[in-house]
């Protein structure tokens, strides 16, 4: 198989592409690849590393601030398409992939101009405006929320779930030791992307010194803009870890008891396929509040607890983890609800999808 995979701008577009590259690769260990990104984001630097051929396309996103300075990002849409004919005719390949981000827009649009099938995968809640335009120019669509099918076409969207899903299943758990954490204790991780939120950072410096005494531990990662601030902390109670980044988070995840995270797409994937019980925080900062929504689908049925960033301060996190790990049923109802909402399987449908459109069915 040859295929061309595009996403890019941040790990919750970047992750699932390489969850389904991986499934790809696991039932057609010979299929060929080509990433198609961006010149200055994540992918950039994160697909080559990996072995994984890259071509970057320069894109910019819209200024819906000010519609006005939008003709640099035209002019690099319109260059982009060329740019991606030319790529895509180059390859030859049976199916071109879209997995989010503007940069899919226009490695999508050519494709279909040439008459390439195609394929894209909506991760969140509310679709993307490059998911928007494009749903009526692909063979399929994919989403990781069936929340979200009203907002495609019936006759070509399936409700895939998200392939992180089964990258989450099948990492191997990491033992608490590695991060000197006791096995003793319940775990809670405290996440919020891997650069951080500047807004939850200062917050969290006046909450950490108030889980002195707590019968569980927590692990806080900060993000890599912000852990040096961290070191100067004077006060940090012994059952609080601190680290910039985890390398291995989903194998952390699999030992942890509650997570306080962000509300992105692929964060909901990995969680519910977990059985994690969660207290989401969703960046208020993202387009049309799409975390929000995110972490509403799994609040909603009680798979987790919904905190706006605007609200959180000491007391309400404190009180909300106490809850959650000290009510037995609670815990287990939480666990359940999330199980119900899992699709543990996403990258096999992803792929089953694809094999589908290549042969014509």
């Amino acid at each position: 198989m040859k295929v061309i995979i595009s996403a890019g701008g941040t790990g919750g577009h970047v992750f699932p592409a390489l969850a389904i590259i991986n499934k790809i690769k696991e039932e057609e260990p010979d299929s060929e690849i080509l990433y198609i990104g961006t010149t200055d984001r994540m992918e950039s630097t994160l697909i080559p590393s990996l072995g994984i051929k890259y071509v970057g396309i320069e894109m910019k996103g819209l200024n819906r601030k000010n519609l006005l300075k939008n003709y640099e990002v035209f002019l690099c849409l319109s260059k982009g398409i060329k740019q991606a004919k030319k790529i895509i005719k180059k390859f030859n390949p049976d199916i071109v992939l879209g997995i989010g981000g503007y940069i899919t827009y226009p490695v999508i649009t050519a494709a279909s101009s040439l008459g390439y099938k195609t394929f894209i995968h909506e991760q969140n809640s509310i679709p993307g405006l490059s998911n928007k335009i494009l749903k009526n120019k692909v063979n399929k669509v994919g989403v990781s929320l069936e929340s979200s099918m009203k907002y495609f076409n019936k006759n070509n969207t399936i409700f895939t779930g998200n392939p992180r899903s089964e990258e989450a299943i099948k990492a191997l758990p990491v033992s608490k030791k590695k991060y000197n954490l006791k096995d003793t204790k319940k775990l809670v991780l405290i996440v919020m992307g891997s650069l951080g939120s500047m807004t939850i950072n200062n917050i969290m410096k006046d909450i950490l010194p108030k889980f002195k005494n707590k019968k569980y531990e927590v692990l806080f990662v900060t993000g890599k803009n912000y852990y040096e601030k961290y070191k100067k902390i004077d006060n940090l109670p012994e059952n609080v870890k601190i680290v910039e980044f985890l390398n291995d988070m989903l194998g952390v995840m699999k030992n942890t008891d509650l997570i306080v995270s962000r509300a992105g797409a692929s964060t909901i994937a990995e969680i519910t396929a977990l059985n994690l019980p969660s207290i989401l925080i969703p960046s208020p900062y993202v387009t049309h509040n799409h975390q929000y929504e995110n972490a509403k689908v799994l609040s909603d049925a009680g798979a987790s607890i919904l905190i706006e960033e605007k609200d959180l301060n000491a007391e309400i996190l404190l009180k909300n983890i106490d809850n959650v790990l000290n009510n037995k049923e609670k815990y287990v109802k939480m666990k359940s609800e999330n199980d119900k909402l899992a699709i543990k399987n996403s990258s096999t449908k992803i792929y089953e999808i694809i094999k589908d459109i290549i042969n014509g069915d």
